[in-house]
């Protein structure tokens, strides 16, 4: 099973029919926190939807454009983070993420960012990432900001979220811009 971990207390591991149980269990706990901002938590009502989820994220990978994981802390499953889509052909990634509410604050997120933001531009050799966020969600938008992406501009009504739209802030880094970052 792939691990990779960035800290003594913080890893990324590969999304895992053994998850199922963590998954949804920090899904259910967080729902009504996560579903400010994410509009899939209607569609997971009991453990076997997480399992279909989960499927289709070891079929993304499998079909070698998206790769989906959950973040690890203290030994615990406390979040996912993933490549939402991998773009070959123009040679981008889309990072995406969620945490607990019990953990937000400790830059768990950022360093997921920035490792999964490293991987992209040293392992898959993708030339941008791109982060995406809900216009008025500024927790989630600080970490592209930490982590120096450029904010390119902002979808309208971009994602209905159970009964509004909401616009999106486009954030991208080059492999140029991340490479003069990092050296």
């Amino acid at each position: 099973m792939f691990e990779h971990k960035l800290t003594e207390q913080l890893s990324l591991k590969l999304i895992d029919f053994q998850d199922a149980d963590a998954i949804f269990t920090l899904t259910d706990e967080n729902r009504m926190y996560l579903k400010e901002w994410l509009p899939w938590l209607d569609h997971i009502k009991e453990v076997n939807d997480t399992a279909t989820f989960i499927r289709r994220c070891l079929q993304s990978h499998a079909d070698n454009n998206g790769l989906h994981t959950v973040i690890v802390y203290d030994g615990h499953v406390v979040g996912m983070a993933s490549f939402n889509s991998l773009n070959w052909a123009n040679k981008t990634a889309s990072i995406g993420y969620w945490v607990s509410e019990k953990v937000q604050g400790r830059g768990i997120v950022t360093a997921v960012a920035h490792d999964l933001t490293n991987y992209a531009f040293q392992q898959l050799n993708m030339n941008k990432v791109e982060i995406r966020a809900a216009a008025e969600n500024q927790k989630s938008q600080r970490v592209p900001m930490k982590l120096g992406f450029t904010r390119e501009g902002t979808i309208r009504q971009a994602e209905w979220l159970y009964d509004h739209y909401v616009d999106h802030v486009v954030f991208g880094m080059l492999a140029s811009e991340w490479k003069d970052r990092v050296n």
